[in-house]
C-alpha cells in the first residue's frame, strides 16, 4: 500500500539532482567558456569584474555568500555574514571578523586586539619605549597586563583584588575588596575610597580633599601650573567645593586666581545658580525653570519648564521651543528645528567654506546629509530611507545606490556592516563614476549584470545565459554557452 507513494517521492528527489547537476555543469562549463572569451561572467554563480568607483577588481561567487576585492593597496574576502577579511600591507592593517561583531580581530602595525563581544578581549603591542604589553580582558571580572618592562604588569580579579594602569579612564587603580576599599590616581590627584562611594579622601598638587556621603565633603586646590603637549606652561586655575547634606547644600568656586572665577550655588530641587563675568544662571525647582543671561554670546534665554518651553532672544541665540510641537534655534553657526518630534527634524551648520545639512524623518525612516565646501562648490550628499535603499554622492560626483539597506543608516560608513552584512540584502547595486565614465548596474548578486565605460559595455544575464559584450570595435554575444557571435560594429 504505502511502496507506491515511496518510488514516487524518490523518482522526484532523483530529478531534482538532476537538474541541480545539470545546473552546475552548465555553470562549469559557462566559466569556462567565458575564461576563454574574456567574458568572465556566470552570475548569480561566479563573476569577475573591475571596480566602478576606484582602482581594483572584485570576484563574486554563490550569490552573496562569497567575494574577494583588491582595491589600491587593500585586499578583501569575506565570507558573508560568517567570516571576513581585510589585509592592507601599505598600512600594515590586518582584520578579522567572525558573525561580526560577535568576534573580531584587529591589527595595525604593531598593535592588535581581538575582542568576543566586547566581553572578551586580548589586546597588545609596542609601546613608545619600545616595552612589548599584551592584555587580556574579561570584562567586567578579570584585567591582565603582562610588559617586557615589568613596571607595567598588573592583574585584578574585581571585586576582590586588583591592579590597573591606564585603564577605565584612571592612570592607576588599585582596591582590595570593593567597595570597600579603592585608591585611584589621575592627573596627579590620589583618591582612596572607603566603601565607595560614601568615604574618600583626596591629595594631590596644592589639592586636600574628604568627603562622608551623603553628609559633608570639602576639597581645596590652590593656583597650579603645567605644561601642556606643546611644551608651554600654563595657568590652571585654583577651586574650592563643599557639601552639607548632600544634595540640599552644594557650594562651588572655580577658576580661583584667575579673571574668569565661576561660583556655583544650590539647594537641589529648590535652586541652583551659577555665576561668572560671562554669564548668570538661575534655576527654580532644579532642572526645570531656568533663567539664563550670557554676556558673552549677548543672548538670554528663558526655559519654563526644561526641556519642553525654552525662548531665547539676543545676537547669540534665537530659539522658540514648545516640545514635541515645534522647536526652532539658531544662531551665527548652527541650526536646529523639528516639528512633531521625532517626525521632522533638521540640523544645519556653517562655519568657514565648511556647510553641513541634514533632514531626519522619524529619526532613520529618512535621512539626508549634505556636506559642502561654499568655496569651491564641492559637496558629498548621503540619502537613506530605512530599509529601503541607501545613496552616496561623493566630492568628485561619483554615485552609489543600494537597495535594500537594513543596518547602514544606524551605522553609516561602518566597515564590519559594509563587509559582513551588506551583501546580504544588497538586491540592487547602481554606482557611477564621472571622472572615467564608467558605470555599472546589478541585480540580485549579479543575476543580471551590466558594466559600462569609455569604449566598453559588458552585459551578463541569467547565469551567463546570455552575454554581451563591446570594446568600441568588436561585439561579442553569447546564447546558452554553446552559441556565441562576433562581428565587427560601428563605434557606438
Amino acid at each position: 500500500m504505502n511502496q507506491q507513494p515511496i518510488t514516487v517521492t524518490k523518482k522526484r528527489r532523483s530529478g531534482i539532482f538532476q537538474r541541480v547537476a545539470l545546473l552546475a555543469i552548465c555553470v562549469g562549463l559557462a566559466a569556462t567558456v567565458s575564461a576563454e572569451e574574456n567574458f568572465h561572467s556566470a552570475g548569480f554563480a561566479f563573476d569577475h569584474f573591475s571596480l566602478t568607483l576606484e582602482d581594483g577588481f572584485r570576484t563574486e561567487a554563490a550569490g552573496p555568500f562569497y567575494y574577494s576585492q583588491q582595491s589600491g593597496t587593500e585586499k578583501t574576502w569575506a565570507l558573508p555574514p560568517f567570516f571576513s577579511c581585510a589585509q592592507d600591507p601599505a598600512v600594515e592593517s590586518h582584520e578579522d571578523d567572525l558573525f561580526y561583531p560577535l568576534l573580531s580581530r584587529i591589527r595595525y602595525g604593531h598593535e592588535f586586539r581581538w575582542q568576543l563581544f566586547q566581553l572578551i578581549s586580548f589586546a597588545g603591542g609596542r609601546q613608545p619605549d619600545d616595552a612589548n604589553v599584551s592584555r587580556f580582558t574579561l570584562y567586567p571580572v578579570y584585567f591582565q597586563q603582562r610588559s617586557s618592562d615589568t613596571n607595567l604588569n598588573y592583574t585584578a580579579v574585581v571585586p576582590f583584588y586588583g591592579r590597573l594602569k591606564n585603564r577605565l579612564y584612571h592612570d592607576e587603580i588599585y582596591f582590595v575588596m570593593f567597595p570597600f576599599f579603592a585608591e585611584t590616581k589621575k592627573n596627579g590627584v590620589v583618591t582612596e575610597n572607603y566603601l565607595y562611594p560614601f568615604g574618600a579622601t583626596s591629595t594631590g598638587d596644592h589639592l586636600r580633599g574628604w568627603q562622608v556621603w551623603p553628609f559633608a565633603g570639602h576639597e581645596h586646590q590652590d593656583l597650579t601650573t603645567h605644561t601642556n603637549g606643546f611644551g608651554d606652561v600654563e595657568t590652571v586655575g585654583g577651586h574650592d567645593k563643599s557639601f552639607y547634606a548632600w544634595p540640599l547644600y552644594l557650594r562651588q568656586d572655580a577658576g580661583l586666581g584667575t579673571t574668569n572665577v565661576e561660583k556655583f550655588r544650590a539647594s537641589i530641587p529648590f535652586f541652583a545658580t551659577t555665576r561668572t563675568p560671562q554669564l548668570n544662571l538661575t534655576s527654580v525647582v532644579w532642572p526645570f525653570f531656568n533663567w539664563l543671561d550670557n554676556h558673552e554670546k549677548n543672548y538670554r534665554e528663558w526655559q519654563m519648564p526644561w526641556p519642553f518651553i525654552i525662548f531665547a532672544r539676543g545676537e547669540g541665540k534665537t530659539t522658540d521651543r514648545i516640545f514635541p510641537l515645534f522647536s526652532r534655534s539658531h544662531n551665527a553657526t548652527q541650526e536646529s528645528d523639528s516639528y512633531l518630534w521625532p517626525l521632522w527634524q533638521f540640523h544645519g551648520f556653517h562655519s568657514g567654506v565648511l556647510e553641513q545639512r541634514r533632514t531626519q524623518v522619524l529619526f532613520y525612516l529618512y535621512s539626508r546629509l549634505e556636506e559642502k565646501n561654499t568655496e569651491t562648490g564641492r559637496g558629498k550628499i548621503r540619502l537613506e530611507m530605512w530599509p529601503l535603499f541607501e545613496w552616496h554622492r561623493g566630492l568628485h560626483g561619483e554615485e552609489r545606490l543600494q537597495v535594500l539597506a537594513l543596518a547602514e543608516p544606524f551605522a553609516p560608513d561602518n566597515r564590519g556592516i559594509v563587509r559582513n552584512w551588506s551583501p546580504l540584502w544588497s538586491l540592487w547595486r547602481a554606482e557611477d563614476n564621472p571622472r572615467t565614465g564608467a558605470a555599472s548596474r546589478s541585480l540580485l548578486w549579479n543575476l543580471y549584470r551590466r558594466e559600462t565605460a569609455l569604449a566598453h559595455k559588458k552585459v551578463s544575464l541569467l547565469f551567463g545565459l546570455f552575454q554581451y559584450q563591446w570594446d568600441g570595435k568588436i561585439s561579442r554575444t553569447q546564447w546558452f554557452y554553446f552559441h556565441r557571435a562576433a562581428q565587427k560594429t560601428a563605434a557606438q
